[in-house]
């Protein structure tokens, strides 16, 4: 819900870095993997006890991830990127949970389990939503230009990213941040059901 109102803000400042990183010869599809890794070293610090510095590597890893689309918009778009930025950021929002489950089972397992368990729910709508549409020819540009189609909701990146950070300044706080994040993921699980019911019904 929030990714619309940032971008027009946020936009401007990651087209300057990416001039930038074009200039020393960086590439889309490395800053991606480059990313990834960074928001695996914050789930390490995660499940080490050090959730702070996890916080810190979070935020580096998502400036990283807006900067990959920046940097493909100003050297050449690819099909493989695309796919590359979706997966491994999936494959980070679930290593964030994991990582506090790790660090305190017996507190935080269950709860971690019940957000993957939207996560999982909702990527699941996301990605057999985007497929759908791309079959059917249908585009959209609501949070810009993507390698698929974009459905909105009130769990996306920006709210992820929020609860995250929340989540590494609280840790104490992390089961019922977790669990209301899960319910928060699976309202907009419902919601592209619903979406869906009405295009492709």
């Amino acid at each position: 819900m929030l990714d619309g109102l940032i971008r027009p803000h946020l936009d401007p400042w990651l087209r300057r870095a990416a001039l930038r990183l074009k200039a020393a010869g960086a590439t889309p599809n490395g800053v991606t993997v480059a990313g990834f890794l960074l928001g695996a070293a914050a789930f390490a610090a995660i499940a080490l006890g050090l959730p702070l510095l996890g916080g810190l590597l979070v935020l580096v890893s998502r400036l990283a991830d807006g900067l990959d689309g920046a940097l493909a918009a100003e050297t050449r778009r690819t099909d493989l990127g695309g796919y590359l930025d979706i997966v491994l950021d999936f494959a980070f929002y679930g290593l964030i949970p994991l990582g506090f489950a790790i660090q305190d089972p017996a507190v935080n397992a269950l709860p971690a389990a019940v957000l993957l368990c939207a996560f999982y729910a909702n990527g699941a709508s996301f990605l057999a939503f985007s497929a759908l549409a791309a079959k059917r020819g249908l585009e959209s540009r609501a949070r810009g230009e993507k390698s698929i189609y974009f459905t909105t909701g009130l769990a996306e990146a920006t709210e992820t990213i929020a609860v995250f950070l929340a989540f590494c300044l609280f840790p104490a706080a992390f089961p019922a941040l977790a669990y209301g994040f899960a319910a928060v993921t699976l309202w907009t699980t419902a919601f592209r059901l619903r979406e869906a019911a009405r295009l492709f019904g």
